[in-house]
């Protein structure tokens, strides 16, 4: 089986099934081989619930005393309960699950597996998975890989495509002999493999740090090359500084800082220059970096060139969009600006289109949209990524290539510690906005077990009558994934604020799986005021502009990395009223509570991200969810910073000594180069 064959061809994949994995973005067998399960699970044998402590995921083989009762709140089914081990009871609560209602009778025996929560000497269960013992003897004693799913695909579906893809499969190993060695790593298929099917977590273990070990190499390679070709290049188009940044900046109504001056100062010298900039301005969460990408488009427009500002979401992309447009008419600035996105129609495409090739238009907002082949920029002089990890390096290559040799300007407030920021973003000068507005208020914060749940809905119920509106975080789409019991999900969560809340409180949900014009209306609903709670995922992580939002609940905020937790933190405290995040814990996990706690301690995303760097053991595999940092299938920044360091010396020392790649020892990894440039530079010129 080849690599780049389509995965309908793999035994046992049909039609219905491949456009599940299309939707998941998996077309080949090498998106299949390289879709790394999120994380493991172990099947223990049952234990009595007496031994079971607060927060774990356990077993248990209980008798139903008496038949469930099942009620309808609005659109939620709850089925409630008990189960006994014969000596202790527990109760157990099942959302939406009506299918249950004729196994969960009087008398019968399950096993019940779930995250078992303890209070006041009683114990419940919410949620927990059934299994009879023929099905649990079959799971005892393995590791079984959870994968991400989407609706109507299971986890035994994909589990059987890999084994299926794996057979008969080959895979010549790039990486040179020596270096393999020095770092004792896997071969590649081999590491692969047990990727998915560890025998144990020592397998496990190393099997990652082969993958996490190739990630970063190949990476650190295309951000190499593309520094040496970036250097010292001259610009296709020379500036001069023009007065009227200057005039804006004077005319605004607050004061810009200390620490955007000092970047912007930067910028302009960049530009003014004759030379490309490449320039990463790293800023924390609020800290006015949207108005410095506005006055490097006012700079390039003014010397006549056109600039073009691209956001990782159509979200982002539209609040840039008016924002830029608010302040071309009340500033009378020499912007024509337009949007382009992904949703808009074909007929009013073609007007854009036509509107950037003759110039007419001199700022074109939007997201992938702007590299499409069909889009002809007449003079880009300046190229705007937001968000540059959620861009691959060869994306950013391609926009700024459409304009001849632009200036590059990348924006980002992922919180980097610098010394990793150096390594990642080796290709792009560094300039970091160390400083808040004066005007902000510190966000008030508190880490939380879910006792204290009862409050927190008092308090959101208060904010909202108030006239404020509410986030509520969870860590999952809905319910049903492997591995994924006792963590909130926003479907069910959201019928259950629906039922809890007062019922004058509009609460809807809002996830990455919906379709774009879904999302849209969802957040222009919630932006105009609306809709006064939202129960998301992680999708309003970037470029969510709703200064009337106070307050964040964070579900299971366990499960994500600090750094992601700060990002999400930064949709509040936008405004001018005081804000407030709730952590709630789902685990009482001493090593847990002690890294939110620094959420509690600080604002500073830059000082979170050095202390979550310190806190990152090499235990923490797959329990924490990272914002996805540069978008690694696998690696983690923070988790595997000391690798990432000794890869970046590795691959300096490759180059410094055989710059081209002609030595016999890195033939494989060139042609691999070559034939597979995905997200890195070309390196047919190599």
């Amino acid at each position: 089986m080849k690599y780049s064959d389509d995965i309908i061809s793999i035994k046992g994949i049909g039609d219905k099934t491949a456009k599940l994995f299309y939707r998941m973005g998996i077309y080949t067998v090498k998106d299949l081989l390289e879709f790394y399960p999120r994380d493991y699970q172990t099947f223990e044998n049952p234990i009595p619930i007496s031994k079971a402590r607060d927060g774990d995921v356990v077993t248990l083989e209980l008798v139903i005393p008496s038949a469930f009762k099942w009620k309808r709140v609005r659109n939620l089914s709850i089925g409630t309960g008990a189960g006994s081990d014969g000596t202790d009871l527990v109760s157990i609560t099942y959302f939406n699950a009506p299918y249950l209602k004729r196994q969960l009778t009087a008398g019968s025996t399950y096993l019940f597996r779930g995250k078992i929560k303890k209070q006041n000497g009683k114990y419940r269960m919410d949620q927990p998975k059934l299994f009879t013992w023929k099905e649990y003897e079959e799971k005892l004693g393995i590791l079984e890989p959870c994968y991400p799913l989407t609706s109507g695909l299971k986890n035994s579906t994909v589990l059987k495509a890999v084994q299926q893809a794996f057979d008969g499969y080959e895979e010549e190993d790039y990486l040179p002999e020596y270096l393999r060695k020095a770092y004792n790593l896997l071969p590649l298929y081999k590491a692969k493999w047990k990727i998915h099917f560890p025998k144990d977590w020592e397998e496990l273990v190393e099997a990652r740090r082969r993958l996490v070990f190739d990630e970063f190499f190949l990476f650190l390679i295309g951000i190499r090359c593309m520094k040496e070709q970036n250097e010292e290049l001259q610009s296709d188009y020379p500036m001069i500084e023009t007065a009227e940044p200057e005039r804006l900046i004077e005319k605004l109504p607050y004061r810009l800082t200390e620490a955007q001056m000092r970047v912007w100062r930067e910028i302009k010298r960049d530009m003014v220059s004759g030379k490309c900039m490449n320039r990463l301005v790293q800023g924390d969460v609020g800290s006015g970096k949207t108005i410095l990408a506005f006055l490097s488009l006012l700079l390039t427009v003014t010397n006549g060139y056109q600039g073009a500002l691209m956001a990782p979401t159509e979200i982002l992309a539209t609040q840039h969009f008016e924002q830029i447009c608010e302040m071309t008419q009340k500033y009378q600035l020499s912007f024509k600006p337009i949007l382009l996105t992904g949703s808009i129609g074909t007929a009013a495409k073609q007007e854009l289109y036509r509107e950037i090739e003759s110039g007419e238009a001199n700022v074109i907002i939007g997201t992938h949209a702007l590299i499409q082949e069909k889009v002809i920029y007449q003079k880009l002089g300046l190229v705007i990524t937001d968000e540059q990890h959620r861009f691959g390096v060869r994306q950013r290559e391609t926009l700024s290539g459409k304009g001849g040799r632009a200036h590059v300007l990348v924006m980002s407030a992922t919180p980097i510690p610098r010394t990793l920021a150096i390594i990642l973003f080796g290709d792009l000068h560094l300039s970091v906005v160390d400083e808040l507005p004066a005007d902000r208020l510190p966000i008030k914060n508190c880490v939380v077990g879910i006792s204290y749940r009862k409050k927190a809905y008092e308090f959101i119920t208060s904010q909202v009558q108030k006239g404020r509106q509410v986030y509520v975080i969870c860590p999952m789409v809905e319910a049903g994934e492997e591995g994924t019991e006792g963590l909130e999900n926003v479907v069910d969560y959201g019928e259950k604020l629906k039922s809890t809340l007062p019922p004058e409180i509009h609460v809807e949900i809002l996830h990455g799986k919906m379709k774009p014009a879904d999302k849209k209306r969802i957040m222009d609903a919630f932006a105009s005021g609306d809709i006064h709670v939202l129960v998301s995922t992680t999708v309003i992580e970037v470029g969510i502009n709703v200064p009337n939002a106070t307050v964040m609940m964070v579900e299971n905020a366990e499960r994500f990395g600090l750094a992601q937790l700060h990002q999400l933190r930064g949709r509040i405290g936008r405004g001018k009223e005081q804000s407030y995040c709730i952590f709630v814990s789902g685990s009482d996990n001493e090593a847990s509570m002690k890294r939110l706690k620094i959420l509690n301690q600080s604002n500073d995303g830059f000082y979170i991200a050095e202390e979550d760097l310190k806190l990152r053991g090499p235990g923490d595999l797959f329990g924490i969810r990272q914002s996805g940092v540069m978008e690694f299938r696998i690696a983690d920044i923070y988790q595997d910073a000391e690798l990432l360091k000794k890869v970046s010396m590795s691959v300096d020392e490759m180059l410094e000594k055989d710059r081209d790649l002609t030595g016999e020892e890195h033939a494989k990894l060139k042609r691999y180069l070559t034939e597979n440039t995905g997200n890195f530079v070309d390196f047919r010129s190599i």
